[in-house]
């Protein structure tokens, strides 16, 4: 278990922002995450998992405790069933499985971090969420001082939301099992119609394996969500605000203001989110409310790319991210009533 002080974080964050740590600890077994918690946890030490750093905004100031990096390795497949070690690459994992002929994680292709962050964020795109092949979550309980094992229920998942999310003070991710799909080296039905009019086929629709992936890859890349470090639209955490979910007062209200602002038929993005819910989309918002591609000044700019995404354009702080986000946030809260909120775990820093 190798064991830095005083340590950079940036570079272990895909923002590239963030101050050191006073202590950066790195596990390569679930034994060593085990006992660096377990030493934090007895000496009353703060401290920070950190995995592939994809969904990290540390603070300028740094990190006062231990950083712990979670770098296990492990993978596993026996039959449809993949369980994969915390520190593994996702990208590289959803890659093995389409190899296997295996369906269920294809569309989740060039997500940046770990295969232990999945489970805690519930990561989506391109129709498929994660909560649809975890089966079982194996996780350090710090509360409890043991080993448990979570159930694709006990997860408690709902959209970007986990039981992990809830009480992030509790569980540390070891382990996580997905249960695919032999579809006889087919994708699983495309639900997403962007996905669907790529692949040229209809939603619903079943694809090669490997065409289902590449064209995620695509597409991704072309929104600047596939890690380049020549690209600076990728310096990002991805999607830095989750899509808002609305009741129906809220959704009518929003509706509202939309027609004031964009003109009587206009009509915002909704999709059904259950319960009398509806999901609109922050690209949108972020756009119509007059930030658009590339808007910024500073080192840290809206992608050129996708309005969802902030990045570091070379040089910047946390403090230039962080600004420009609560721009962000004021401007479309002033223009739609609609508040986002961040998808990215904050560290020392809030928006």
């Amino acid at each position: 278990m190798q064991e830095l002080h005083d340590a950079p974080l940036a570079p272990l964050t895909t923002f590239r922002l963030g101050g050191p740590a006073a202590r950066l600890v790195t596990a390569t077994t679930d034994a060593e995450v085990i006992d660096a918690v377990r030493r934090a946890d007895d000496t009353g030490t703060p401290l920070l998992i950190i995995g592939g750093g994809s969904n990290l905004v540390i603070g300028d100031k740094g990190f006062d405790g231990t950083a712990l990096r979670i770098a296990t390795r492990g993978v596993e497949l026996r039959g449809t069933t993949l369980e994969l070690a915390a520190g593994e690459v996702w990208t590289d994992a959803v890659a093995r499985s389409v190899e296997a002929g295996l369906a269920g994680i294809e569309c989740l292709a060039g997500i940046p971090g770990s295969a232990g962050a999945t489970p805690i964020q519930n990561v989506g795109a391109y129709g498929q969420e994660v909560s649809a092949t975890v089966t079982e979550v194996i996780a350090y309980d710090r509360r409890a001082g043991e080993t448990v094992t979570l159930t694709n229920e006990g997860c408690a998942f709902s959209y970007r939301h986990s039981r992990f999310k809830a009480d992030p003070e509790r569980y540390v991710v070891l382990r996580v099992r997905f249960g695919l799909e032999d579809a006889g080296g087919l994708s699983a039905p495309v639900k997403y119609a962007e996905a669907a009019r790529a692949l040229g086929v209809e939603p619903g629709d079943r694809v090669p394996l490997a065409a289902a992936r590449e064209t995620v890859l695509k597409l991704r890349a072309g929104k600047g969500m596939v890690l380049d470090p020549e690209d600076h639209d990728t310096w990002s955490a991805g999607s830095f605000f989750t899509n808002p979910i609305l009741t129906e007062e809220q959704f009518t209200a929003f509706h509202a203001r939309v027609r004031e602002r964009l003109g009587e038929g206009a009509e915002p993005p909704a999709y059904p989110a259950g319960e009398g819910r509806t999901k609109t989309s922050a690209a949108w918002l972020i756009d119509k409310a007059g930030f658009t591609k590339g808007y910024g000044t500073g080192p840290a700019r809206i992608s050129t790319k996708h309005t969802l995404a902030l990045t570091n354009r070379g040089g910047a702080t946390t403090e230039d991210l962080l600004a420009l986000a609560r721009e962000v946030v004021a401007g479309v809260r002033e223009a739609f009533g609609v508040t986002l909120v961040n998808e990215p775990v904050t560290v020392g820093v809030s928006l």
